[in-house]
């Protein structure tokens, strides 16, 4: 299940609530495109900034309109209990998979992180993904850490930040990590700019952010990857560079993505929570213009 295109979508916001609406419409294009799975409650979708009652709603209503689309629900959360309670709700709400990733306030040793994979394969069912994200979390997991947790019941597949940018370098890190994992845990790469090396590389999954918004686009990508079509497959992502440098001057995907959905129609302003800001006038026009030059689906 955690192979090919896991495409992430916002969950859009103001000060007052959920725009509910706009994020079934999110949902339900990805459900129509086709995607291998989808991951709410993720980075892109704001989870840190919203309630547990918040988090176990957007949970329902993405398990309700995904369709035949397994939906990955995140449940990362600064105390071991509170990740258990919302594993407890993601369950309840018929996900698929779990992604958990090691918050903290504290800085956590590689044994705290461990303990916290532990406890919550422990309690649960479900298959879950490890979310190593060191750009938010601060938290750096060695292959080793890595080979250690994925012994542990239910842990399907590794969520990794990007590989090299070389071919070679990008195929020997990926098969570094294989080497200490069970055959049946998957590898998936993040940070969109590299998903098209990743994949290439041996890589079994892109968790994606463009793909959150703009599924065919990325399903291009995925599938040239996956076809052995490697030249393909990065001339494709290759045409999107203009939008990975906005993702790299704006900290990440998360306010381009925010701001595309704003000018597509898809979410009305705002739609991410303060203090953060979608982008705004220079810096908004020109993703305006870039969205009408590549004409991305």
């Amino acid at each position: 299940m955690l192979t090919g295109l896991s495409a992430f979508p916002l969950t859009p916001m103001n000060e007052q609530a959920i725009d509910e609406a706009a994020f079934i419409g999110l949902v339900e294009r990805l459900a129509a495109a086709g995607v291998d799975s989808m991951g709410v409650l993720g980075s892109t979708g704001n989870y840190a900034y919203l309630t547990r009652v918040e988090r176990a709603r957007i949970a329902r209503l993405a398990v309700a309109h995904a369709g035949d689309v397994p939906v990955i629900i995140g449940i990362s959360a600064l105390r071991t209990r509170d990740v258990l309670a919302l594993a407890e709700d993601a369950e309840a709400a018929g996900a698929s998979a779990v992604l958990l990733a090691p918050m903290s306030y504290q800085p956590l040793s590689d044994e705290e992180v461990f303990g916290l994979y532990k406890a919550v394969t422990a309690r649960f069912s479900v298959p879950l993904c490890v979310y190593d994200n060191p750009g938010t979390t601060r938290f750096q997991f060695s292959d080793e850490l890595h080979g250690r947790i994925a012994q542990l019941p239910r842990v399907a597949s590794i969520k990794i930040p990007g590989v090299p940018a070389e071919p070679a370098a990008a195929r020997e890190r990926v098969e570094r990590l294989r080497a200490l994992i069970p055959p049946d845990v998957t590898i998936g790469v993040s940070g969109d700019a590299m998903a098209a090396m990743g994949l290439n590389a041996g890589c079994d999954a892109w968790y994606s952010v463009i793909g959150g918004l703009f599924p065919k686009t990325a399903l291009a990508i995925c599938r040239a990857a996956q076809a052995g079509q490697a030249d393909e497959a990065m001339r494709l992502s290759q045409r999107l560079e203009p939008l990975w440098t906005l993702f790299r001057q704006h900290g990440g995907g998360l306010r381009v993505v925010a701001t595309a959905s704003e000018l597509l129609g898809l979410a009305e302003p705002p739609s991410l929570p303060l203090p953060l800001k979608v982008l705004e006038g220079q810096h908004r026009q020109a993703l305006g213009f870039l969205l009408e030059e590549l004409g991305l689906s």
